[in-house]
């Protein structure tokens, strides 16, 4: 789960992570009011959407009179945002963040991630912070400084004081950055958060280290552990598709393909989606039915993917384990029923109650192809859709 600037950086204050004094806001009036409160020469008027990239976009402006504040802050609301992180489609600007602005000497980077290989915390910090980060990181990796983190021992002041150095911090704010580097890996681990970030980190004028923006992702199954920030989620951000999946405890994601894949267990849909391309097809999702569903659940399944315009074949994968074939046949009849499904289905069981489930599905007498094994699913979903495609160009 992604949360807003404004809301994580409120987390990290919690933590004794110095931030800019700023106010959320949700229309123009509501952010000259706070550009008053904030007092100052001069402001900052931030989109708040769950994505990077909002400067080079136009969402970030600042402003050095109240009229400029409204007049920006009128401009961003409301606004489809696109950048490298929202895709061509954008996302619509429904909250301001209005921040005194701040005395930028040098800008710097911070972020922590879940290091799997290492089993631990990766701390990375550059000297090249800002907009342009990716940049560094593909042109000059070299500048991309790392620690990884016992997470048994946390991160210890010598360690944090290193990567402080490394990146150019002078001496006299040292012990003021390595606090800081500790606080944020304090909030990622109390938090269970699976991604903080902080571009930029800024070194002041006057040597003091503040984070300017703050980004931070949490893992979703650890929130029932953090009433308050599953509070935070905003799902105006979030994909309709997705929150109604979850709302089914359906693990869906929304792809650009035009192949849907229904298939329980997350190893098995990823590699059902390999093949898939393997074959020369486009997956248009992820879904994952977990091991235990039942066939109103298969059924709202289906509903969800067939409410994607590019959909042109749905391939089933399924491997009967605590998940019984049968009840998988029977929720794909029922659904094809109730849906009144008009693409071709391709379906593939193996496992527990196999041959009942082939005779649910062959007494349906549903249009359903059958399929023997994996590529012999994939092979004949790529078939479909492009035979779909065809006959939709024809028309």
């Amino acid at each position: 789960m992604k949360i807003h600037e404004y809301q994580a950086k409120k987390i990290l204050r919690g933590f004794g992570i110095a931030t800019p004094s700023g106010i959320p806001c949700f229309s123009a009036d509501e952010a000259v009011e706070a550009a008053r409160k904030l007092n100052g020469g001069s402001w900052v008027v931030k989109a708040q959407i769950h994505a990077g990239g909002r400067g080079k976009g136009g969402g970030v402006k600042v402003a050095k009179s109240l009229d400029e504040v409204k007049q920006f802050a009128g401009k961003i609301l409301g606004m489809t945002l696109v950048t490298h992180q929202t895709g061509p489609q954008g996302q619509v600007v429904r909250r301001l963040l209005i921040e005194r602005a701040a005395d930028i000497g040098t800008e710097l980077y911070a972020g922590l991630v879940v290091d799997r290989g290492s089993r631990s915390v990766c701390l990375m910090a550059s000297s090249e912070g800002g907009m342009d980060i990716e940049e560094v990181a593909t042109r000059t990796p070299e500048k991309i400084h790392k620690a990884f983190i016992d997470p048994l021992t946390g991160l210890a002041e010598q360690d944090a004081a290193g990567i402080a150095r490394k990146i150019g911090i002078p001496e006299p704010a040292i012990a003021e950055a390595a606090a800081l580097l500790q606080g944020l890996y304090q909030a990622f681990d109390d938090t269970d958060a699976s991604l903080v970030e902080i571009n930029p980190l800024i070194l002041t004028a006057d040597d003091h280290i503040v984070a300017l923006d703050a980004k931070m992702s949490f893992d979703d199954n650890a929130l029932f552990r953090h009433p308050e920030i599953a509070a935070l989620r905003d799902l105006d951000e979030e994909d309709p598709a997705e929150i109604e999946a979850s709302e089914h405890d359906l693990s869906y994601v929304s792809l650009d393909g035009n192949i849907g894949c229904l298939v329980n267990g997350a190893g098995l849909a990823m590699a059902t989606m390999d093949i898939i391309k393997l074959y020369g097809g486009n997956p248009a999702n992820f879904l994952d039915v977990g091991g235990g569903a039942t066939a109103a659940k298969v059924a709202e399944a289906f509903k969800l993917m067939l409410r994607n315009p590019r959909l042109e074949a749905i391939l089933v994968n399924i491997f009967g384990g605590i998940m019984k074939c049968d009840v998988i046949a029977e929720g794909v009849v029922a659904a094809a029923r109730e849906v009144k499904l008009n693409v071709p289905l391709v379906v593939r069981l193996e496992g527990t109650n196999v041959d009942l489930g082939k005779r649910i599905l062959a007494e349906s007498a549903l249009p359903i192809i059958s399929a023997t094994n994996m590529a012999d699913a994939a092979e004949k979903a790529v078939r479909a859709a492009g035979s779909a495609s065809t006959s939709v160009g024809g028309v």
